[in-house]
């Protein structure tokens, strides 16, 4: 059997292939362009890249600064926009998630991977979870997000650069469900 030399390896693995091997690096490889978004099981930042048609590479908390020249960047959330969250001692990697609905000015709906736990293990994509701005400007600098393990926003608050605008029409049909639940974000975000 013929050996993977580390110098054939995507750039975007090396790290992963360092820390870990290759056989887990390579369960991080983006989608067969068949297989549906939701079907993914891995890290933010390939399934965001995936979902938004934003191209950059390296840790989350590092998008926002890799954006500027190269995509839109903006405090008003789209459909498709990557939010990009800060790093901070909750999220030292930072966050990628995409935008699947705006319900109101404070309350969307994202997708995104890696976030909550399912059967105890992270990695899995959720769809439709509620993403509520509580800064004090209005400006989603300060977000809290739906968790599944308390099926409501977790009590973090989380900062946010920004968002950023990649090509439009990127965004693949299945970001958002068929019956996003309107009723429920605005109770998650208001009754909460």
């Amino acid at each position: 059997m013929e050996t993977v030399s580390r110098a054939f390896l995507p750039a975007m693995f090396e790290r992963a292939y360092k820390r870990i091997g290759i056989g887990l690096a390579l369960l991080a490889a983006p989608l067969p362009a068949t297989a549906s978004i939701l079907d993914y099981v891995g890290q933010c930042v390939p399934f965001a890249r995936a979902a938004s048609g934003v191209r950059i590479y390296g840790d989350a908390w590092t998008w926002w600064d890799q954006a500027e020249g190269r995509y839109p960047r903006g405090h008003a959330p789209r459909v498709g926009a990557v939010v990009a969250f800060a790093r901070s001692d909750r999220l030292r990697l930072g966050h990628v998630a995409v935008v699947s609905r705006i319900v109101e000015k404070r309350v969307l709906m994202l997708t995104h991977a890696n976030w909550s736990r399912q059967d105890g293990r992270r990695g899995f994509v959720e769809q439709d979870v509620t993403l509520f701005d509580v800064s004090r400007d209005n400006d989603w600098s300060q977000v809290r997000v739906w968790y599944k393990g308390v099926t409501g926003l977790g009590g973090s608050i989380y900062p946010v650069h920004g968002f950023i605008y990649g090509p439009k029409g990127a965004a693949p049909p299945e970001l958002s469900g068929d019956r996003p639940d309107y009723v429920g974000s605005l109770i998650d975000a208001y009754a909460g």
